[in-house]
């Protein structure tokens, strides 16, 4: 008798990982594949999808299960998963993150939000919703997400066996990381107990999500004439909160000796500026705010602060909308943004 709870005409469970660079879903996604071969013996594979290979860009991680007499040929990204953990909620801005999910799918979410929002947010229907704060487990265990993720997903699977999944942390880590092996054991324990569920029940006959492949915007038949690019490689035409990786820095103007270390640094162009007169009347640009939009998160400008005006913040829904300074940008001829 099969351990797998759902199957697919090929014979398999397929769960897809989606996140961005520097949470470590693929990494959770070889030690998930690793765990479910070694400790139950089915047939698995794992693999990764992703453009520039660096931190906020979108990644994609895949898992492949099946019986130990079915043979994996099928090495294609996943389109019609059983499972799906989305790392970083604001990915639903960028990335259909649900696309292709199978009509009685499971969906975890890392959030702190009510589950009626994110199911708004990330247009679920049916099936079943489980949220896992994964971000305040890292924190509080110095560890990252995904290890917290992998817990929850444990629980979803309950086919996998937890035990397996710890004696895989303890081998990925023992040797180079010897001191992260018991916080990274807590954190999948804490993931496994604090996830919650809600489920929403599946009407008759309902099919799957359909499945959405992102295409380019201009191809060799839309191209404009002269190749002209009307998006350039810039952020001020973009929402740059899914690249946050749940931290953002905090201003406080009394602190601020408006010296300009921070704009230095920042490689989006998130601080504003106005022009003002100091005590003696010179003139001088003073900071007036951060423009959160185009800000991804990185934390450069709190490391070249030798102030204390700025210091890391854990984003919380809505911090960065309602504190944002809007900044103007101007179009080539002359409007503003």
């Amino acid at each position: 008798m099969s351990i797998l709870p759902k199957q697919n005409e090929l014979g398999f469970f397929e769960i897809r990982l989606e996140s961005i660079g520097g949470l470590g879903a693929n990494l959770a996604g070889k030690m998930l594949a690793e765990a479910g071969v070694l400790g139950l013996g089915l047939n698995g594979s794992n693999f990764a999808s992703y453009g520039s290979e660096k931190k906020g860009s979108p990644v994609k991680s895949f898992i492949r299960f099946c019986e130990p007499d079915v043979e994996i040929r099928d090495h294609s990204p996943i389109e019609q998963p059983h499972v799906i953990g989305v790392f970083h909620e604001a990915l639903y801005k960028m990335v259909d993150v649900v696309s292709g999910l199978d009509a009685n799918g499971i969906v975890l979410v890392n959030s702190v939000r009510d589950f009626d929002g994110i199911k708004k947010d990330l247009r679920f229907e049916y099936g079943t919703l489980a949220i896992v704060d994964a971000l305040t487990i890292a924190v509080e265990e110095k560890t990252k997400v995904n290890t917290a993720m992998l817990g929850a997903l444990f629980r979803i699977c309950d086919f996998l066996d937890p035990d397996s999944m710890k004696n895989v942390i303890r081998k990925t880590f023992e040797k180079k990381y010897p001191h992260l092996v018991e916080p990274n054991i807590r954190t999948f324990e804490r993931g496994y107990n604090e996830v919650q569920f809600k489920v929403y029940e599946v009407p008759d006959g309902a099919k799957g999500k359909k499945f959405s492949r992102p295409l380019p915007k201009l191809g060799y038949m839309t191209q404009e004439l002269g190749g002209v690019i009307p998006s350039p490689a810039n952020s001020i035409l973009k929402d740059l909160s899914g690249s946050r990786q749940g931290f953002l820095p905090e201003l406080k103007l009394e602190s601020c000796i408006h010296c300009a270390s921070c704009d230095t640094v920042c490689p989006d162009f998130c601080f504003v500026w106005e022009k003002g007169a100091d005590k003696r009347g010179r003139e001088q640009m003073f900071l007036k705010g951060i423009d959160y939009q185009y800000c991804k998160g990185c934390l450069k400008c709190v490391e070249a602060c030798p102030t204390d005006a700025l210091g890391d913040l854990r984003e919380m829904i809505g911090y960065a909308k309602a504190n944002r300074t809007k900044q103007n940008f101007p179009y080539a001829d002359g409007r503003l943004l």
